[in-house]
């Protein structure tokens, strides 16, 4: 069975930036934008305290 769903694109940058939960593509986009933090976070963590992130926390 195939999946006949169409998403429309976002074309207001009010609405693409709109908090919606749920899964839609606003939460998509925020879910990118909070990973792409985290990961940002992380690899600053490591450059100034010369340890991974676990050692850093004292999960290891």
């Amino acid at each position: 069975m195939q999946d006949t769903t169409q998403v429309t694109p976002i074309a207001d940058p009010q609405e693409r930036n709109a908090w919606k939960t749920g899964f839609t593509p606003q939460a998509e986009i925020w879910n990118g934008r909070l990973a792409m933090l985290g990961f940002a976070a992380a690899v600053l963590i490591e450059l100034f305290s010369h340890r991974g992130v676990l050692h850093f926390w004292g999960l290891m």
